[in-house]
């Protein structure tokens, strides 16, 4: 598809991953425009790509190095509207803790996020699960524990369990050895353990210790959603976990997921947004219970994700709807087929999005979902954001050739299907 003709928007985008790298070639592919990328040190994800100018901010978390940062970029050139767009959670607080200062920036910044009462509400997982239980939502059993009150603090819940910080920001700012984005403990000595050497690095903040969901990965889902300046609904599409990452820090992450529907997953998902009043994207993680079919709320990642391209990819471009809701202000966010609801859509095409290579997808996944990935890749209906054909650097094409095969090692490593079938 030809680019559309560009609108004054420059996009500077916050962190150097595999989603910073999926926003930026969105942006680069609807308006021909090249998104500014600043993380603290080079990645591969966004080097020498057509999409991005990469920029490498040491210290960049700092928030006085951050604001400083983007002040210099904004006044390169002020004439234009700067979409200001984070890939990690702890840049998303940033710019909405320093969003009157970024705003009052010469020229027009955009930051395009909710407000900080609904980022605390959403972003901290104990006060999300409360607000789920009062929406009657369903969530795991859980209990909000300090490391230090030890495995006692958790009585009453069914082993195994998950330990996860209840704030993604807080976590990501301590450092020890052995830490993962989530723990599992199968019995209470082994929450001992995980709790000891959380409260060993200093970290008090509270932990979630929830339920274990059982079932496989392909029980995960998520739903993207969007809503425009206003707070107004614009968007709405679920998607169906295949494969999820199982390195220590990377668990959970989305690998390869197919875009479907699900209208009453998406309903509540939607109604738990209006209900604190959201604004820009969010992505509901959920996990479907095998022993009841009810999908579980999770947590909520007040941004675009790695899969958020899937929304791009399935034909409700992520960002036109950045554009249409937050710098023209036009609304009509997805502009093509969908099932509509009034004043939203909800994505309804079938979609296969993976960062994976598709042999790779086909052994890790069952007969049904192998026969699915087939399906839709003959039907031409299957993308990874990283094989992007406008890039022209054979450096960059190495790099990501040789993370494509590193795949296959962390998978043989750490996913916990021992016998993978051959394809």
């Amino acid at each position: 598809m030809a680019a559309a003709p560009a609108p004054t928007v420059r996009p500077v985008i916050l962190g150097g991953d595999i989603g910073a790298y999926a926003t930026a070639r969105t942006f680069h592919e609807a308006y021909g425009v090249r998104s500014v990328v600043l993380a603290g040190v080079s990645t591969w994800q966004v080097a020498r790509s057509v999409a991005v100018d990469h920029r490498v901010v040491p210290s960049l978390s700092r928030p006085d190095r951050l604001v400083a940062t983007l002040r210099e970029v904004v006044a390169e050139r002020p004439e234009v509207t700067h979409l200001l767009l984070a890939s990690a959670d702890w840049y998303v607080d940033a710019l909405v803790a320093h969003r009157a200062e970024l705003e009052a920036m010469p020229g027009r910044v955009v930051v395009p996020y909710a407000g900080a009462e609904a980022l605390d509400r959403i972003g901290d997982k104990g006060s999300f699960t409360a607000l789920c239980r009062e929406l009657g939502l369903p969530v795991p059993e859980t209990v909000v524990v300090r490391a230090p009150d030890g495995p006692a603090a958790a009585a009453g819940l069914r082993f195994p369990v998950v330990v996860k910080a209840s704030s993604t920001t807080a976590y990501h700012a301590v450092s020890f050895p052995g830490q993962q984005k989530v723990d599992r403990a199968t019995d209470p000595t082994a929450l001992a353990t995980v709790l000891a050497r959380i409260a060993g690095a200093g970290f008090d903040g509270d932990l979630l210790v929830q339920e274990e969901i059982p079932g496989p990965d392909s029980e995960m889902a998520a739903v993207n959603l969007f809503f425009d300046a206003d707070g107004t609904w614009r968007f709405a599409q679920y998607g169906r976990v295949l494969l999820e990452e199982h390195t220590p820090g990377a668990l959970g992450n989305s690998v390869a997921q197919v875009t479907g529907v699900h209208r009453g997953v998406v309903d509540q998902a939607r109604r738990l947004l209006e209900h604190v009043g959201w604004r820009g994207f969010a992505n509901v993680d959920l996990k479907r219970d095998p022993r009841d079919g009810v999908h579980r709320f999770l947590e909520v990642n007040p941004r675009v994700g790695r899969s958020g391209y899937a929304v791009t990819a399935s034909g409700y471009d992520i960002s036109r709807m950045y554009v249409d809701g937050f710098v023209t202000q036009t609304g009509g966010s997805a502009q093509v087929a969908g099932a509509g609801t009034g004043d939203g859509v909800v994505g309804t095409n079938e979609h296969l999005f993976h960062v994976l290579p598709l042999p790779l997808v086909r052994r890790y996944v069952d007969d049904a979902d192998a026969a699915l990935v087939r399906r839709l890749v003959r039907s031409g209906r299957a993308t990874n954001p990283l094989l992007y054909l406008a890039e022209r650097d054979p450096r960059r094409w190495a790099a990501v050739a040789a993370a494509q095969l590193n795949q296959v090692r962390k998978f043989a490593r750490y996913h916990p299907k021992q016998r993978p079938r051959a394809t």
